[in-house]
């Protein structure tokens, strides 16, 4: 009984106790975590692309009569249940990494705060997507939903790239002037997807058959900017490729900027015949998985400038980062 007592009052505490996770369980777990963040944004580009936006009416049961979809509500229902099962899924890839993270030996903090993170933002974003459901698909709140998305790959993806490294403070592989390049163009690829909802919202894809209100945008012009912002990047990535080059820069950054030119090349491609052939919904979800890999291989860009090696043993992040800034003491006579 005083087990049990100790497991419900703190059960991630009582699991640490009894396991030790390692590395590469934590890595794995990260990635699965990172996965299924993107899985989600493609199942959810699906309910949208089939018209499945209503195929559950409401929230937070599928129907006034049932939690589940039923027969009668056809390929709509399944479609639109099955992408608000897949929350679980991402819920349990979030907590087998919370898990880990908390197990690893020596406790890593940040790991478990950024799973944390995780967890709060599938939460809020479950709320987001009842939201949609109740306001009839308002594109604003559908465009919100994205983004929420998008900041869950954003804090899977960050945890992943932190379980590949240490806990010491991070050291700079690079110049300031590189690390702000790095940095507006990370900016400048959030800028992208934003303005990418706009053109979803403005366009023909409401996510239903029937009479959906859209964002009073001009859909060509609005792509235009969409297009525009798009080439700033990939001419904005081209230029930090080649200023890596004349510093002489660590190969690690270099590789990265070459990998989101590479998506970009491959984004841009798939984004011009999408626009040639009037969106047809399967290439349009092609470009929705695109979107989740440039900005990727933005941040991937972006924390490849700097590198963080192990944490001296005995020493939590905050004494390494100290020790690495404080001079040394010269030995007394």
């Amino acid at each position: 009984m005083p087990e049990l007592s100790k497991a419900a009052r703190n059960p991630l505490a009582y699991i640490a106790a009894r396991y030790t996770s390692r590395p590469e369980t934590v890595r794995r777990a990260a990635l699965t975590a990172l996965a299924m963040s993107v899985l989600i944004v493609i199942t959810g580009g699906a309910v949208r692309l089939t018209g499945s936006g209503l195929g559950c009416d409401t929230w937070p049961k599928c129907s006034d009569d049932s939690l589940v979809a039923t027969s009668e509500m056809g390929i709509h229902g399944a479609i639109e249940f099955g992408n608000r099962l897949m929350s679980y899924v991402v819920c349990a890839a979030v907590g087998w990494f919370i898990i880990t993270a908390r197990s690893a030996k020596p406790r890593r903090r940040s790991l478990t705060r950024l799973g944390w993170l995780q967890f709060w933002i599938v939460a809020s974003n479950g709320i987001i997507g009842g939201i949609t459901v109740l306001t009839g698909l308002n594109p604003y709140i559908v465009a919100s939903h994205f983004l929420a998305a998008m900041a869950l790959v954003t804090a899977t993806t960050v945890a992943w790239l932190r379980a590949r490294e240490g806990d010491a403070a991070p050291r700079p592989l690079v110049g300031v002037p590189v690390r702000r390049a790095a940095l507006g163009l990370t900016l400048l690829a959030g800028a992208l997807l934003v303005v990418g909802t706009a053109v979803t919202g403005s366009g023909q894809h409401s996510g239903d058959d029937g009479d959906i209100s859209r964002m009073p945008f001009d859909w060509e012009a609005i792509t235009r900017v969409h297009s525009a912002l798009a080439w700033l990047v990939v001419l904005g990535t081209l230029a930090l490729w080649v200023l890596l080059r004349i510093v002489d820069a660590p190969s690690g950054p270099r590789a990265r900027a070459r990998e989101l030119l590479a998506v970009l090349v491959a984004q841009g491609v798939i984004g011009y015949v999408q626009y040639a052939l009037d969106e047809p919904a399967w290439l349009v979800g092609f470009h929705l998985f695109g979107s989740t890999l440039v900005w990727i291989a933005a941040l991937r860009l972006l924390l490849s400038t700097r590198e963080r090696a192990e944490a001296a043993p005995g020493t939590g992040p905050a004494r390494a980062a100290a020790a690495t800034r404080a001079p040394a003491t010269p030995a007394a006579p």
